[in-house]
Parts: C-alpha cells; sequence; structure tokens
C-alpha cells in the first residue's frame, strides 16, 4: 500500500513537472484566442490553443525564441524563460495590418487575402462588437468603404462603387439574397440580418460573376453567422453571450442572448435579438442658410374619423420614424468525421411595420399626400443544409454542398389624406443549390462547381375602404399572374503560383437566366402584352495578378466581366418612384454588362504602416437606368389620382463609371493605431452631346480613427466625412433623390462630417462596458440619396455578458 502511495506521487511530481499549460488572451479584452499557433525552431515543436485559448508548452522548455500568431494580431516572440516570469499568460495585440487574413469570399474556399488580387475587406466579429451598431446597415456604413442610403429609419442601402440595389449581392451563410424582386432603387433588406450573431463579412469590391452570377456589378457582400463551439476533450461545452444596448438619438432599446452547446461531434447555437426604435432624432446645429430644409415640422394624425395635420413640437424629432425588430437564428453542426460535417441552418427575421418617412413628408396642395404610408412586416426565413467533405482524392481536396430554401414576405401600405388605403403584397418562394469544390495539384489551385436558383412570385392588391373595411380590386405591383426567375450555372477558377512573389489567378463562368410573368387582368393598365418571357445566356471571365517583389511592396491588376439579367422588378413593375414619375413595364430590357480593369498598389514599412490604394474603370454596357417615355401614345398618366409623368426602365446605349479607394494604416506602437480610408466615384451616361450622370453615384467619403488600446480597455475617436453632390450631378430622372436629399436653396447635398468617440471596458471575465458618443458637435446633416435626417447627437450604452 506504502509503494503504490509512493508510485502515485512520483507520477504526479512528474506531471506537474513536465506539463505546462499557457494562456493566449486578447489584450482588449483578456478574452482567450482559441487556435492561436505556437511555434519554436529549438527545440523544433508546435501547438495550437483550444476554446479556453489554452495550450500545452511542455514541448517547448529550454526554447530561446517561441513565437505565438493569432490571424489579425501582433506576433508575440518570448524565452520559455519568459513565459515563466509572466506566469505563462501572453496578451495579444490586434494589428491594423491583415494581409496574413484568411477569406472565404473570393473563390469560395479559404486562402490568404495576400494571394488575391481583387479588393476585399473584412470586418471580424470583435469589430462588429466594438461598433455596437444598431443594425448591419449601419455596421456597413462605419466600413468606410460603403456608402449606406436610407429613406426611412428602418433601411439601409448600401452602394459599392456606384452601384446599389439589385446591381451588388448580398449572399449569408454561401446562400445569395438578392431575388427576383430586388428594385433598381432603394433596398432595406439588409436590415433582416442581424448584426449580433455575425462571425464576420467581407466585402469584394468590383465584378463577382464568375463565382456568384448575376447582380454582382459592383461587388458582393457576404455575410458569415457564427457556428456552433464544439470541443474536443470528449465533454460538453457551453458559451453564452448577451448585451442591452441603448442610443439616445434612436431612443433604441435593443435586447440580445445567444447560447452554444457542444462537445466533440454535435454543437447547437441559437440566438435572438429583439429591437425597439423610437422616432429619430435629428442634429440640431443646422446651416442658417438652409432655412427649415430637413424639419419635421408637422405630421399626419388621424382623431375619429378624420385625418388631421398636426404641427410637431420638436421639428428635429422625425416623427412616425420608429419601428421594432425581431431576429432569431438556429443552428446545428454534427461532426460525423474529421473529414465530413453537416450544418443545419434557421433563420427567422421579421418587423413592426416600418413608416416609410419620405413619403409621410410630402406635401400637395398646403396639406399632407399621405395620411398612411408603411412597410408591413419584412419577413424573411431561412434554411440550408451545408454538407462539408475533406478528401484528399483524385477529383477534390475539399467540398461543399449547400441546398437552402427562403421565404419572403413585404407589403405596401398607403392612404392619401382623408382616403381609403392601398395594400399592395408580395410572396417569394425561393430554392437554391450550390456545388463548390476545390483541388490543389502541385502549385495549381482549381475551384470549380454548379450553382442554380429559382424564384416564385406571387402578387396581390386590395383597396380597403377604412370606414367600412370593404375590399375591392387593386392594381397589383408585379403581374398578377404570377412570375418566376431561375437560373443554372456552371464556373471555374484557377490560381497558378509561379512563385512566392508571383500569382495568377483566373476564371470562366457561362450562365443562363429564364424569367416568365403573366399579366391576367389589365383593367388598370391595358398594356399591349399579356406575358413577359425571356431566356439569357452569359459567359464571364475574370484574369488577375499579384506580384510582390519583395515583402514591403504589393502590387496587383484585374481584368473582370459581371452581367445583370433583367429581374422581375425591372421588367414587370407599375410603380410611383419619385413624386410625380410613374415606372412604366418594358418587356424588351436586356442583360447589362460591365468590363472592369481594376489596380492596386500597396507598401509596408517595418511591418507596421501600410498604406496603398486601388484605382478602377468600368464600361458599362446596355446600362438599365430610367429614362423618360410613354404609355398609350403619351407622356403623362393618371395614377393614384394624380397625373404623372411617364418613365420607363430602358438599356441606355453605354455608361463609364471610374474612382479610386486609398488606405492608411499604421500600428504606432502597441497600443496607439491610425486609420483613414478616402473613396471617390464618378459615373456617366455617354449620349450624343453632353454624358449624363449616371444614378447612384455618391459623393467622396471616407473615415479617419485614431485607436487606443490598453489592457481590458479600448478607445477610439474618429471623423466620418462626405463631400457634396452638386446639382450638375444628380440624374433628376433617375434614384438620387434630389426632392429630398438635396437643400432648396443650391440644390445639392451639402458637404457634411461628424466627430465621434468611443470606448470599451473589461470589468472583469464576464462583463464588459461600452459608451460612445456619435455626432459629438449634433450637425445636421443627410447622406446622399437619403429622404431621412442622419441621428443627431447619439449615446450609446452597451452593456455584454459572457460566460
Amino acid at each position: 500500500m506504502k509503494k503504490n502511495f509512493v508510485a502515485v506521487c512520483v507520477l504526479l511530481m512528474n506531471i506537474s513537472f513536465f506539463a505546462q499549460t499557457v494562456t493566449v488572451l486578447d489584450k482588449a479584452t483578456m478574452n482567450p484566442l482559441p487556435a492561436a499557433n505556437i511555434y519554436s525552431a529549438s527545440p523544433k515543436a508546435s501547438a495550437v490553443t483550444d476554446a479556453k485559448g489554452e495550450a500545452d508548452v511542455s514541448a517547448f522548455r529550454n526554447a530561446s525564441s517561441i513565437v505565438f500568431s493569432y490571424v489579425g494580431y501582433k506576433q508575440a516572440i518570448l524565452s520559455y524563460e519568459q513565459l515563466r516570469s509572466i506566469d505563462f499568460r501572453v496578451i495579444m495585440t490586434e494589428s491594423l495590418q491583415a494581409l496574413d487574413e484568411v477569406v472565404v469570399s473570393a473563390n469560395k474556399f479559404e486562402e490568404k487575402l495576400s494571394d488575391i488580387p481583387q479588393q476585399i475587406q473584412v470586418l471580424k466579429a470583435r469589430q462588429i462588437e466594438n461598433l455596437s451598431q444598431q443594425t448591419t446597415a449601419d455596421v456597413l456604413q462605419h466600413s468606410s468603404n460603403i456608402l449606406v442610403q436610407k429613406s426611412q429609419l428602418g433601411g439601409g442601402s448600401p452602394v459599392i462603387r456606384g452601384f446599389e440595389t439589385n446591381k451588388v449581392l448580398m449572399v449569408v451563410d454561401g446562400v445569395r439574397m438578392n431575388n427576383a424582386i430586388y428594385r433598381g432603387g432603394h433596398l432595406q433588406n439588409v436590415i433582416t440580418l442581424d448584426n449580433a450573431v455575425m462571425d464576420k463579412i467581407e466585402v469584394v469590391f468590383g465584378p463577382g460573376s464568375v463565382i456568384y452570377g448575376s447582380d454582382a456589378l459592383g461587388g458582393v457582400m457576404h455575410f458569415y453567422t457564427k457556428n456552433p463551439v464544439l470541443c474536443f476533450d470528449n465533454v460538453w461545452t457551453e458559451k453564452v453571450n448577451a448585451f442591452t444596448r441603448y442610443s439616445s438619438a434612436y431612443d433604441e432599446k435593443t435586447g440580445h442572448i445567444d447560447f452554444s452547446l457542444g462537445n466533440d461531434a454535435f454543437g447547437s447555437l441559437t440566438s435572438f435579438t429583439y429591437s425597439d426604435f423610437g422616432d429619430l432624432v435629428q442634429g440640431s446645429n443646422r446651416n442658417p442658410f438652409y432655412g427649415d430644409w430637413g424639419k419635421r415640422l408637422w405630421y399626419s394624425e388621424r382623431f375619429g374619423t378624420k385625418d388631421s395635420m398636426v404641427m410637431n413640437a420638436d421639428p428635429d424629432v422625425q416623427k412616425k420614424s420608429g419601428y421594432k425588430q425581431y431576429d432569431f437564428l438556429q443552428k446545428f453542426l454534427f461532426r460525423q468525421s474529421t473529414k465530413i460535417s453537416h450544418v443545419l441552418n434557421f433563420q427567422y427575421s421579421t418587423s413592426s411595420d416600418i413608416p416609410r418617412y419620405d413619403r409621410l413628408t410630402v406635401l400637395r396642395n398646403g396639406k399632407p399626400r399621405f395620411a398612411e404610408w408603411y412597410y408591413g412586416p419584412q419577413e424573411r426565413f431561412f434554411t440550408a443544409y451545408t454538407l462539408n467533405l475533406v478528401e484528399d482524392s483524385e477529383f477534390y481536396d475539399n467540398a461543399r454542398f449547400i441546398a437552402g430554401y427562403q421565404n419572403v414576405k413585404e407589403s405596401r401600405h398607403d392612404r392619401s389624406f382623408n382616403n381609403n388605403r392601398n395594400n399592395r403584397t408580395e410572396k417569394l418562394d425561393i430554392f437554391t443549390f450550390n456545388a463548390d469544390l476545390a483541388k490543389k495539384i502541385e502549385k495549381h489551385e482549381i475551384r470549380f462547381g454548379l450553382d442554380g436558383w429559382y424564384n416564385k412570385v406571387n402578387s396581390t392588391a386590395e383597396l380597403e375602404d377604412i370606414l367600412t373595411g370593404a375590399r375591392s380590386s387593386l392594381d397589383t405591383r408585379y403581374p398578377d399572374g404570377g412570375s418566376s426567375m431561375s437560373s443554372i450555372a456552371a464556373y471555374i477558377s484557377h490560381a497558378y503560383e509561379f512563385s512566392d512573389n508571383l500569382i495568377l489567378n483566373d476564371g470562366l463562368r457561362i450562365n443562363y437566366v429564364q424569367l416568365d410573368a403573366k399579366f391576367n387582368d389589365k383593367t388598370f393598365f391595358p398594356f399591349p402584352f399579356s406575358e413577359v418571357s425571356q431566356k439569357n445566356t452569359a459567359v464571364n471571365g475574370n484574369l488577375g495578378v499579384v506580384f510582390s517583389p519583395r515583402n514591403d511592396w504589393r502590387f496587383t491588376m484585374t481584368g473582370a466581366t459581371g452581367f445583370r439579367a433583367p429581374n422581375v422588378d425591372d421588367l414587370s413593375k407599375v410603380f410611383e418612384s419619385v413624386q410625380g414619375s410613374v415606372i412604366i413595364p418594358n418587356p424588351d430590357l436586356e442583360p447589362e454588362y460591365t468590363y472592369n480593369l481594376d489596380l492596386g498598389i500597396q507598401k509596408t514599412i517595418d511591418g507596421e504602416i501600410t498604406l496603398g490604394g486601388n484605382a478602377y474603370y468600368t464600361w458599362y454596357r446596355n446600362a438599365i437606368t430610367v429614362q423618360p417615355g410613354t404609355f398609350a401614345g403619351s407622356n403623362t398618366i393618371l395614377y393614384d389620382g394624380v397625373l404623372s409623368n411617364v418613365i420607363t426602365t430602358v438599356n441606355a446605349a453605354k455608361a463609364y463609371l471610374y474612382g479610386f479607394s486609398i488606405f492608411l494604416n499604421a500600428d504606432i506602437s502597441d497600443n496607439f493605431s491610425i486609420s483613414n480610408s478616402v473613396n471617390y466615384t464618378y459615373g456617366r451616361i455617354e449620349t450624343d452631346t453632353t454624358d449624363y450622370p449616371l444614378d447612384h453615384i455618391p459623393p467622396v467619403f471616407g473615415r479617419s480613427s485614431f485607436l487606443l488600446k490598453l489592457n481590458k480597455f479600448t478607445g477610439e475617436f474618429f471623423v466620418m466625412y462626405n463631400g457634396a453632390k452638386n446639382a450638375k450631378d444628380y440624374n433628376l430622372s433617375g434614384e438620387d433623390n434630389q426632392a429630398y436629399s438635396a437643400d432648396p436653396v443650391n440644390g445639392y447635398t451639402p458637404a457634411w462630417y461628424t466627430l465621434n468617440l468611443r470606448a470599451g471596458y473589461q470589468i472583469n471575465q464576464y462583463l464588459r462596458i461600452q459608451l460612445a458618443l456619435e455626432n459629438i458637435l449634433d450637425q445636421n446633416y443627410r447622406q446622399f440619396a437619403s429622404n431621412i435626417g442622419a441621428p443627431g447627437r447619439n449615446l450609446v450604452l452597451t452593456l455584454r455578458g459572457s460566460y
């Protein structure tokens, strides 16, 4: 018995002597960093931290140089004795130098950002959390390279390189969001994506049609939601995150919770977010020369059976702009083996009614034009099954198959002052399938696949008597006989590494798109056609080069084509685009194409400072835009009781865009960093005389940031700014919304800037508090083409907890 006791003691002493655990933590939050790499040359050893940020470093004993690396963080190099002196706790600091970043969106499989010629920006979960923004649209606005237009508080339409809405592509967890009724005006679908559950957002700038197909003209925004956390110690592990947020300008009350449970084979993630937004308060510090521009002097209210015009006690409170949002996500992950995994993904987003603020500010004959104008609850149900395979086979090394279904419902409800209500509802069933495979053969990396999708659109409408409840027929927004749109495509992309300094990328895609729509009831609009049918085939390609003559220089060049097939919204919609103008269908629309040249240059100084830029030129052919037209031989039409001008979507013969983005990222020290970004775009439609402005072209805009990071603390002072949009640069027939976004004195969007401050402090391992003061000077301004005033001085308080 005594011998056994002694043996056990000796064994425990040996284990304690030889086993040593290191913990790797984030400097600002003191949160563990899982999957951090640890290695040394002498002795030759390596390790990777687990979900708790821990790893056994016994094999590194007596090492004079141990390297700790983590994507997006500065390397830490320590000796084993130094590790011992700091109690085996390694604190790592985030870096602004991101070439070691791994991205997926460029070719659908993981690859180094430094190997890709396209301009790509990554917003990681930690950045999104630090931003603590109200919606995903607001997150994109703070990315510094995307401008976001808003027609109402419950909105946000991203603009990338002068392309917007159905000319940029949104993808969530490998499934395209763009559908058959994504319009050419402004969209708010991005707010149905919950930024609180985002793992990262990748933005690919420039045409992405080779990999993603139709709509990817200006770029691709790929949203990746978080996955369940697995534990490889043969035990169950759980993780809970929650936060609550209040912001003063929005009168926002937001709450979020997510719960992850997993073992070595199975994981579950459940997430829920609720937001309640009040009426948005705009800035009170306004230019005196603009008079009452942007002020909410009145609003419509119903008393009994009568609508009344009520004077607003505080014109900076934008009455009738608030709404509520609900977001739910459920994911299941099953790791069948080291080579096979399955993911079931369920997402549901809905909202309260969302007031269309701009329409509620329009006067007609001295009275409100509309007593009501709102979007009904915007519902998005999403489900997808993903099969991931890893196999060193003859045909592939990695494969991913995704089958998805989405059900989307959106509606529009408007009622003229002291009149009845128009109700129009659209329902979509969307089916998608993707098969993507990757194979590496020596220096060749080949990605190839098939994808297809099918959209079914059902459009209904009714006129409602608000006094009696009686309902009667009304013209539908889209063909009442139903519409469908489908696509099938095959692609291949390839990368060849000539050397560590030179990489060639190329790709090819063939895409077939079909659309069918049927008009049953032509009582309201006797179109000379009853059906619309289109079949389009497009071939797209790209060719790119990455040249890095030395570690501190990087040059890129990309030539790429893009295409977009006309959708149901382009071909068959009847709708009042802007006040006094009505869009009439054009069944003869053809696909639009882009041919893009992109040049990039980047210089890194001492591994701490990176400056660079991208310049691009886009030849835009068959560009779909709106121009004055006729209906039944007349250039005007009576619509909703108003004699309106007829406009129609057409293929402009030629258009062009060019622009640039420049940036500076500098890690001045371990504690202080500076970043700056500026974007400029110019676009014109070519004519026989003077080239005419292309719509959706933002003025110059940018963001400058000064970031401080200390143990448990982060602080940031940043400036956001926009140049003026001159009157001569507006497209008066398109979607630039000069009537709303331009001041009435000069007829242009004034330049603006805001000063902002935010900070976060990690109270303990469970609690973190964030405080922000945005638009400190309470500036009154509007984003280009936006129809609602931007938030005034905004105090944001966020309390986060994790376990």
